[in-house]
């Protein structure tokens, strides 16, 4: 099993990274609903807690807090290249440390995460609208799902 001990202090920030940025990506690919899928995406933290046990590298990272970097700065484009950037970096790094079990869990746990997000809020009587769709493709490619 990894544990956070398997990779330097930078690395597991990446890693830390990672679900929120798949979050960040479905919160901001349409306009509405930022407060309830912004809850959507601690919820999922707090289910994924619930399960404790089944993976130690995802247990470790739904212990913290989701945090999305927001470094980039300017355009909503420069953001998302931002976000899939660290979603493929991040996912990169858990293939190279970790079990290629651990690794599924991770991608699983990303792309549950953003599904929340997408479902939670409806918008022109769609749960899922056409711009989180695309978000949710480019963060399946961006992960290597």
């Amino acid at each position: 099993m990894t544990t956070q001990s398997g990779f330097t202090d930078e690395e597991w920030k990446l890693v830390l990274e990672g679900p929120p940025s798949a979050g960040f990506l479905v919160v901001t690919a349409s306009k509405g609903g930022m407060f309830r899928e912004t809850f959507a995406m601690s919820k999922a933290y707090v289910e994924a807690r619930a399960e404790h046990g089944d993976s130690e590298l995802l247990d470790a990272v739904v212990a913290s807090k989701p945090k999305v970097d927001r470094a980039a700065s300017g355009s909503t484009e420069a953001a998302r290249d931002h976000a899939l950037g660290l979603l493929r970096d991040a996912t990169a790094l858990v293939a190279a440390k970790a079990t290629p079990e651990e690794l599924s869990d991770y991608r699983r746990f990303i792309l549950v995460l953003a599904d929340k997000v997408a479902n939670a809020h409806r918008e022109h009587g769609d749960a899922v609208n056409d711009a989180e769709h695309r978000a949710i493709e480019s963060i399946r490619t961006a992960i290597g799902a």
